[in-house]
């Protein structure tokens, strides 16, 4: 397969899949204000572990469950629940666009992470972009405003939970099979959030809601699907700038589901993330051509 073919099969996907997750964060919305959180949260994990595994073992065989790092992919999958924990949360106290933007900044506090505590060497340009997605997370905040509520510091703890799985993921995927990693993130958010099941099951007050929760699981478990295939297809470099457009697509959800548009501050704050992400995102894909050009490769660590 050609490169070009391969790569716009990637950014193909990617956007798909960012659709189905904007998807996920506008159904999870709307499901949050008649289903408890951590029912809601376990059946999206559970649609996700059965779906994978009935797709997966016939056709791999119980050799997809073996890895290497079992401890690692046991955090990583707790990682993940947390930061599900987090956005499901969220959801149900912020607009869905809003919550999107705010979510977006995790490549840029990855940066801020390799600076300060793995000790890369990060660019005066890379550091303004840092602090440029900062303060367009807190123009949408806006701390101290007429609407600010400590809710609005949940996405946060997203935010800090989503970092430490996406470096965590970055060192697995360079031995680990992406489809293990997605079977065993499954199984493990399942397993932890029944823990927690017995106290919060209930009745549901319309049959409706369990289509709800099914379209809830189904967004998660494609969305996901769809970008490891994208990252088969194409580096992390190319596809990156693309998963902005989720807040595009989160911004349609909320007007389409709850007539919600962003107020002009928070436009602002979710343009200037936005542009931010991008940017870092391409200067990722210049350097890495540099580096090609002159056949150097980056250091193992």
């Amino acid at each position: 397969m050609s490169r070009v073919p391969s790569a716009l099969a990637g950014i193909a996907l990617v956007i798909a899949a960012v659709a189905c997750f904007a998807m996920l964060d506008t159904t999870t919305k709307f499901v949050s204000a008649s289903v408890p959180i951590l029912m809601a949260l376990w059946f999206r994990y559970f649609f996700q572990a059965v779906a994978t595994t009935a797709t997966m073992l016939p056709v791999r065989g119980l050799s997809v469950l073996r890895t290497a790092h079992p401890k690692f992919q046991c955090l990583r999958g707790l990682l993940l629940m947390l930061s599900s924990l987090f956005a499901f949360l969220s959801l149900k106290y912020m607009p869905v666009a809003e919550f999107t933007a705010i979510g977006a900044i995790v490549p840029l506090v990855i940066t801020l992470l390799a600076a300060t505590a793995l000790g890369e060497k990060v660019s005066a340009l890379r550091w303004s972009l840092v602090v440029g997605g900062f303060v367009g997370t807190l123009i949408i905040i806006r701390p101290g405003g007429e609407d600010f509520t400590w809710t609005l510091l949940l996405p946060l703890g997203m935010v800090v939970t989503n970092t430490g799985f996406q470096v965590l993921t970055s060192r697995l995927a360079r031995t680990e099979d992406p489809i293990t990693m997605h079977l065993y993130t499954g199984w493990v958010g399942t397993l932890l959030v029944s823990t927690a099941l017995p106290f919060v099951w209930t009745s549901l007050p319309s049959w409706s809601l369990w289509g709800w929760l099914v379209l809830m699981g189904a967004a998660a478990t494609v969305g996901h699907f769809m970008l490891i295939l994208a990252y088969m297809r194409a580096p992390a470099a190319t596809l990156t700038p693309y998963l902005y457009a989720q807040i595009a697509f989160a911004m349609v959800g909320g007007w389409i589901a709850f007539s919600h548009v962003p107020d002009r501050w928070s436009l602002a704050g979710m343009l200037m993330i936005a542009i931010c992400g991008a940017a870092g995102a391409w200067l990722t894909a210049r350097e890495s051509r540099v580096l090609n050009q002159f056949n150097v490769r980056p250091a193992e660590s």
